[in-house]
């Protein structure tokens, strides 16, 4: 028999999100690990915020919300408010009841600024490694290291040199004026020595390699387990020449290594003698792809099997920086300043953990 089409809606319903959400579905581990995580930072939230004045949004929600950007990659902060003021699965996670009105979105942002001008983020990525440890997922003894460029939220007609007048003034095509005018470069050599970005000031032009062309960039760093692919630290440097190597060298010390025989994989990039040696001095065994020329690697490690084994491994660094760079929209970034970038690119890089984390011990 065919049902009726009633048009009108009941006065109230009674129903709890928990209901709503399936057993099975698969933020429920995320959701697990996530509260864990943060009630680990209550002391830490606690120092951010006044205990006199008007309450603010939970630094809870904030953290979970913003989670949620990256795992289902919202591009904009507009739109994941939008997302929660419809999607039941998106106030479960959070814990905003369906009764409660949803946040607007530029007051969202200036409380998540209140998060991001702190150390959450690393604090936020430390507490998902110690869930990976207690788990028994990560390895102390070998570690890859490498790093990527990400594309700043600046464009090339911002690189102008120093003390400069904006391009409608100075290099503008005749007839092209307002905010975005057309800027011919043809002939101008242009180098981070001698050019700056009115934009993002922090941001330096650097290319992948040979033939590559050049943008603003910032340059993300992991130093990664190698048994289950875990990141147990993140940051962001300047994309200078040299800063893989130097950065290297400081996760390394952040990361306490004081367990013996510990190896640490790259790639060509890192086969420098300074890094070589700054592995050497801190008890590290350098597990470094050769170049074909000038190599700083020898004999002395390249006649182990393990060597070997590293540099298998270490390709498994990539598909973290992969998922960052699509799933969690890191291939062009949404904030300036290397603080920011680097609370962004830390965040992230806790997320892909529970991600992982979540298919090797709940599936």
């Amino acid at each position: 028999m065919r049902s009726p089409d009633h048009q009108q809606q009941k006065l109230f319903f009674y129903f709890s999100l928990e209901s709503r959400v399936p057993q099975d579905h698969p933020l429920r581990p995320i959701k697990k690990m996530v509260d864990e995580a943060l009630k680990a930072l209550d002391c830490e939230f606690s120092k951010l915020y006044s205990p006199i004045g008007r309450p603010s949004i939970p630094p809870e929600r904030l953290l979970k919300a913003l989670l949620l950007q990256i795992l289902y990659s919202i591009r904009s902060e507009r739109a994941l408010i939008e997302h929660l003021d419809f999607n039941i699965l998106f106030r479960w996670f959070v814990g905003l009841p369906l009764d409660e009105a949803v946040w607007n979105h530029s007051t969202f942002s200036k409380n998540r600024d209140r998060l991001i001008d702190s150390a959450i983020a690393l604090s936020f990525l430390d507490q998902v490694v110690r869930q990976a440890e207690e788990a028994g997922l990560l390895s102390k003894e070998h570690f890859t290291v490498d790093g990527t460029l990400l594309e700043a939220w600046a464009s090339l007609k911002s690189f102008r040199p120093k003390d400069d007048p904006p391009p409608s003034v100075n290099n503008a095509v005749s007839g092209t004026t307002g905010r975005n005018p057309e800027v011919d470069f043809h002939g101008e050599k242009r180098s981070n020595k001698t050019h700056i970005s009115k934009t993002d000031p922090e941001a330096l032009l650097a290319k992948k390699g040979k033939g590559k062309e050049a943008k603003l960039c910032f340059t993300g760093h992991v130093l990664m387990e190698n048994r289950s692919g875990l990141v147990v630290n993140a940051t962001v440097s300047p994309a200078t020449g040299s800063c893989e190597w130097q950065t290297a060298l400081e996760m390394l010390d952040n990361a306490h290594l004081r367990k013996p025989r510990v190896t640490i994989g790259a790639d060509k990039g890192y086969d420098c003698r300074a890094f070589v040696e700054g592995c050497r001095k801190r008890g590290v065994t350098p597990h470094v792809a050769q170049r074909a020329k000038g190599s700083a690697i020898d004999g002395r490690i390249t006649r182990h099997e393990g060597y070997y084994v590293s540099q298998r491994t270490r390709k498994r660094v990539e598909e973290i920086f992969g998922w960052l760079k699509t799933v969690g929209t890191l291939r062009k970034l949404r904030y300036r300043g290397l603080l920011r970038v680097e609370w962004i690119f830390t965040f992230a890089a806790a997320a892909y953990n529970l991600i992982r984390m979540r298919n090797l011990v709940f599936t």
